[in-house]
């Protein structure tokens, strides 16, 4: 499938619906009753998946009894009825599991049950209460604490933890994976993860690292939303001898989740990543903490007369702490290398503001203008104080 039939599967409802891209309806609607075991088509709205809809196919009904009769509980069966109850697109897996379920993890789990793309999702986390409330959004079809429990028999395991837990988690998981599985990941660290994680992954397994550039300052299972990776980048930095045939299905996931997909080597991706995410957030988190430490300048002020620019930065600011911790750790190198670069370019500005250089300053302001138009052309964000979102769905 290319960029755009995955960019179709996600084409708003007709009117004016501001928060259909995050708030999509139940997939499968209707009663109690029709979802336990009736295998009663569910109607397709039509303007639901209408790229896929001439090659959509129904699986066989779930065997509601049969699988209590296999001793396992009912706790586990509301969305594995949800998911086998209604109309499916085409399934790439068999079962995937899903190590951790933060604004990633649960996006992806959203993405999988709207395309119907796996027949199985176990989802593990550490926290009983996060698993309790991805159990009652019906995220998946089968919830573990035990990473290790999660991946038996899964053909693709995604880890979507803080890039510091790596390699716990694949110390957990490497000795319970299905011969042939595919692994991934989707830190925002590439190097760090492939040191943490390799070691640990047997030879009859594919490692393929990747990194979904895609996200907000949100987190948690209620953070996610259907589309999240629609138009964005997925890059993957595979190491050598990896399987092509494996490559090529996890990139077919993404794309069918709506991203574009690349390729560039694990230092490549952090010095890259280093610049166009890391420094900004880290720049974010320093200047809001310089708002709040001003003794001429109250709390109440700066929250009244925030303007837009000084907005964007909180927004920022705001994302995940542990995240941006281990990022910070573990893509030291990259990022100070960054920050020593963007010292001196302020150093120079600064003189530039100091000494009254106009020609400087009006360089520089129509340089980066010019990179921002770019972006935008670039399909990366839109001309909107929004952040894409709206105006995207708006302009589709």
């Amino acid at each position: 499938m290319d960029g755009k039939a995955g960019h179709d599967l996600y084409r708003p409802r007709p009117g004016n619906h501001t928060v259909g891209h995050q708030l999509h309806p139940h997939p499968f609607p209707g009663s109690g009753r029709q979802a336990r075991g009736g295998c009663g088509r569910v109607p397709e709205p039509p303007w639901l998946y209408p790229a896929r809809r001439a090659r959509l196919r129904f699986p066989q009904c779930l065997a509601y009894d049969r699988r209590l009769g296999r001793g396992q509980s009912r706790r586990h069966l509301g969305a594995y009825r949800v998911l086998g109850a209604g109309v499916m697109g085409e399934i790439m897996f068999e079962r995937i599991a899903l190590i951790g379920i933060g604004l990633i993890g649960s996006s992806i789990a959203r993405d999988i049950r709207e395309l119907g793309l796996a027949r199985h999702v176990t989802i593990s986390t550490r926290s009983e209460e996060t698993l309790k409330r991805a159990e009652e959004l019906e995220l998946g079809t089968d919830y573990t604490v035990s990473a290790a429990e999660a991946v038996k028999d899964a053909d693709l395991v995604i880890v979507s933890v803080p890039v510091g837990a790596s390699e716990s988690v694949a110390q957990q998981i490497a000795p319970h994976l299905k011969p042939g599985a595919i692994i991934t990941d989707v830190g925002s660290t590439k190097a760090s993860v492939i040191a943490q994680m390799a070691p640990h992954m047997p030879d009859n397994v594919h490692f393929i690292p990747g990194h979904p550039l895609a996200g907000t300052e949100k987190s948690g299972p209620d953070a996610g939303f259907a589309g999240l990776f629609r138009e964005r980048w997925c890059i993957f930095t595979p190491l050598p001898g990896t399987d092509a045939e494996a490559l090529e299905k996890l990139k077919d996931f993404w794309r069918a989740l709506g991203s574009r997909v690349d390729e560039m080597d694990a230092e490549h991706h952090d010095k890259v990543l280093a610049i166009v995410s890391h420094l900004p957030h880290i720049i974010a988190y320093n200047i809001v903490g310089t708002a709040d430490d001003l003794e001429t300048v109250t709390e109440s002020e700066v929250i009244k007369y925030s303007a837009s620019g000084f907005r964007d930065f909180t927004r920022l600011a705001a994302s995940d702490p542990t995240m941006w911790r281990d990022v910070c750790l573990h893509n030291k190198d990259a990022i100070l290398e960054m920050l020593a670069r963007f010292s001196e370019d302020l150093a120079s500005l600064q003189r530039a503001i100091r000494w009254g250089e106009g020609d400087k300053l009006f360089e520089l302001f129509s340089r980066t203008r010019a990179i921002r138009r770019s972006i935008v052309q670039a399909g990366q964000d839109v001309d909107a104080p929004d952040f894409g979102r709206h105006a995207l769905d708006q302009k589709k």
